[in-house]
């Protein structure tokens, strides 16, 4: 484990220890929480951005399916005819 330190504006201080208070654990503990979740959801977000970037090099190469083949294949779920996905 390693040590980093910070400095906490006085808006974040109060708040911060306030909550550690409330659930019996450590600023520390919060702390790396907050961090862990932050970088989970950066990383989501990374890879969000690269399987859009992936999605737009489709279009540009023409591997797109017509809306009202998707929507054709949408009304038909549930129903005696359900139709198989549209492929580009």
């Amino acid at each position: 484990m390693s040590i980093t330190s910070i400095r906490l504006s006085d808006d974040l201080d109060g708040p911060l220890n306030d909550l550690a208070s409330k659930l019996e654990r450590s600023k520390n503990y919060i702390i790396n929480q907050a961090i862990k979740e932050y970088l989970e959801r950066q990383s989501v977000e990374d890879l969000r951005w690269q399987e859009t970037l992936e999605a737009l090099e489709s279009v540009k190469a023409g591997r797109s399916i017509d809306s009202d083949n998707v929507h054709e294949w949408l009304a038909s779920w549930g129903t005696t005819g359900e139709k198989s996905a549209p492929k580009a």
